[in-house]
């Protein structure tokens, strides 16, 4: 395909968390084919509505030195201006992150500047994962003013479609599209995997020098369970899990920043009497220490309520580590259970306990490991890539 005009849409370096990786990975992946304008925020979130500090200077190495911080979300005047100096690019296509109803007003002034022609929105979540009043509705106002959409797991085709009424030639998948009618529909859709983190290997450790790091045992068990702690992420289940495996001579670290119910998962802990087998690394990890975590532990759990599709799992296979999920979402589309890793049922224990133990008793590291790189092109960038150049 010759060389297309793109802009791209959404948070990258110095902004914080899995999406702004995201799109920086794909501004590189795609500026190795295309003309990419990486258009980021000049403010994200209001202080109002996000107290925490929303950037990370302490590593660049997600960072794209040609990023334009022109948006304003909160300023529909400078938004304006915005979709008309990218209207005056005359982009081929215009790739936009959508994540959350807080950016609904932003982006439908940019839908109407810009032309719906020319926008697909790249959906990390359709619904956000907590919900509230007026998601949905919010939700249909600006996507429907777009053309196309990407999408990580059936789920959220599923959600998508209660927004798009599935009429002949309205939303289709962007293969369907190829009819040799000569149009293209109303709507186009392609859902792909999530993408593999290998840009988080920046020290490439072993096992053993990441162990060292954290001055962990080499013969020790080690789960790890990463990111933001949140009700929906299910951590009292694998807490509760831990309860059981204690002869097991397994320890859990948990990695991340706590919510509000922080200290029920501190008294959780104590009344179970895990304090030896949890350790609990609090706050936010920059980019440079996500690494010695991975690195060094033998199994990634992800025991989910609820779920879309989820950046902790290509983490882990970038480090070609193993991982326990749950069935819901998008996570049983990514791990091929008994191969890449087990899947088992939501909300259960004794699942979670049982597959912990399996994948030690029967030493599964060094088979689960092959079968993670077996299917790397099916998680890589250059499939991306493919996925989207299909929009154009």
């Amino acid at each position: 395909m010759e060389r297309k005009k793109l802009v791209l849409i959404g948070p990258v370096y110095p902004y914080k968390g899995g999406i702004s990786h995201y799109t920086s990975l794909m501004y590189r992946a795609l500026s190795k084919k295309h003309d990419v304008t990486m258009v980021s925020y000049k403010m994200q979130y209001p202080k109002l509505l996000f107290r925490k500090e929303q950037k990370d200077y302490q590593n660049d190495s997600f960072r794209i030195k040609e990023t334009e911080y022109l948006i304003h979300t909160a300023n529909p005047f400078n938004i304006a201006r915005v979709g008309a100096y990218i209207r005056r690019m005359k982009p081929d296509m215009v790739l936009i992150q959508w994540w959350h109803p807080y950016f609904a007003p932003c982006y439908w002034i940019l839908n109407h500047i810009i032309g719906r022609e020319k926008i697909v929105y790249v959906c990390h979540n359709v619904f956000p994962h907590e919900r509230f009043p007026l998601d949905k509705l919010l939700t249909k106002w600006v996507l429907r003013g777009g053309r196309g959409f990407l999408l990580h797991a059936t789920e959220e085709e599923k959600e998508l479609s209660s927004i798009f009424p599935r009429k002949r030639g309205e939303l289709l998948a962007v293969d369907e599209t190829q009819n040799g009618l000569g149009e293209r529909p109303k709507y186009q859709m392609a859902v792909t995997p999530h993408p593999t983190y290998h840009a988080f290997r920046l020290k490439n450790l072993s096992k053993a020098q990441a162990r060292e790091c954290l001055e962990v045992d080499e013969k020790q068990r080690m789960l790890l369970f990463f990111g933001f702690v949140r009700e929906y992420k299910g951590l009292r289940y694998l807490l509760e899990a831990m309860g059981k495996l204690q002869k097991q001579d397994i320890q859990l670290w948990v990695v991340g920043d706590f919510g509000d119910d922080r200290e029920s998962y501190i008294s959780m802990i104590k009344e179970k009497e895990l304090d030896g087998a949890v350790r609990i690394v609090e706050g936010y990890v920059p980019d440079d220490e996500v690494e010695k975590y991975f690195a060094a532990c033998d199994l990634v759990v992800l025991p989910y309520l609820s779920a879309t599709q989820s950046g902790i799992v290509q983490i882990a296979y970038g480090f070609e580590k193993p991982v326990v999920v749950t069935d819901v979402g998008g996570l049983p589309e990514v791990v091929t259970n008994g191969k890449t890793g087990y899947v088992v049922k939501s909300a259960d224990t004794n699942a979670l306990v049982s597959a912990i133990i399996k994948y030690f008793e029967e030493d599964k590291e060094k088979e689960f490991t092959e079968n993670i790189r077996k299917e790397s092109y099916r998680f890589s960038w250059e499939r991306m890539s493919e996925v989207i150049e299909g929009f154009l």
